[in-house]
């Protein structure tokens, strides 16, 4: 016997449901006819009163003008405010060779095991590649309007120090202040580290970092468009006069 086959219906293909649509954007509000006529009120009620001036002045009598010469003022005898000298005008030793505002290479010191330049400038690339991410760090300081840097190292023993005077534009950012506030941050996060503000500088911070058999130590500080870097790494602990020593000789020569 035949088993009759049932008829199985369609089975419907997937299709998406429309999604709603989106209201338009509201536009501005068009402005309507009491508006326009006020409008054009306002116009001829300044016609009208411009015309009426003008009709006035032409019935009146011509005002005479005052004379044109005037009097001769006496001239100052003072020679004016003296220009600042240039031990006193910071801009004569910022704009010139920062190179000569660092500090001089103790008596004794060799060169550092890592020379990052040979004749004491870094530009932005050489600046950029003493950061674990160099290409971030091109970027950054691109955006912090970076000019120009000095640099100078040198080893005592089994001590390094690196010192940075780098310098910002700062045509439309503080970039001196900008990136010294940014390295504070990254300096405190480390572990095991103690911090003390560097007297005389107003901003200054030194660091001292202690983990894990790693020894270093760092300041931070700005003056005007000039942020201050000092590096010391060695094999055991950094005292901290030897940091603070070297932020605060440092920052006096600017």
């Amino acid at each position: 016997m035949e088993v009759p086959i049932q008829a199985q219906e369609p089975i419907a293909p997937d299709v998406p449901e429309p999604e709603p649509e989106r209201a338009p954007e509201r536009g501005p509000r068009p402005r309507g006819r009491t508006t326009l006529l006020i409008a054009a009120a306002a116009v001829l009620g300044v016609v009208a009163g411009t015309c009426t001036g003008y009709l006035v002045q032409a019935h009146r009598a011509p005002t005479a003008l005052p004379s044109l010469s005037q009097p001769t003022l006496p001239r100052s005898t003072g020679a004016g405010p003296a220009p600042l000298s240039a031990a006193q005008d910071r801009r004569v030793k910022t704009d010139g060779d920062l190179r000569k505002l660092l500090l001089r290479r103790p008596d004794g010191a060799r060169n550092a095991l890592l020379p990052r330049s040979a004749d004491g400038w870094l530009d932005l690339a050489g600046y950029s590649r003493m950061f674990t991410k160099p290409d971030v760090a091109f970027s950054y300081f691109i955006g912090e309007e970076f000019r120009r840097a000095a640099i100078t190292q040198w080893r005592e023993g089994d001590r390094e120090v690196d010192i940075l005077l780098v310098q910002y534009r700062q045509e439309s950012d503080r970039g001196a202040s900008d990136v010294v506030e940014t390295a504070d941050s990254y300096a405190e996060k480390d572990p095991g580290t103690d911090s003390w503000a560097v007297p005389g500088t107003g901003n200054g911070t030194a660091y001292v970092h202690a983990s894990a058999g790693s020894y270093s130590a760092e300041a931070h500080a700005w003056r005007g468009d000039i942020a201050l870097e000092v590096w010391v790494y060695d094999t055991k602990p950094v005292p901290k006069k030897k940091i603070m020593d070297l932020a605060e000789r440092q920052m006096e020569r600017l």
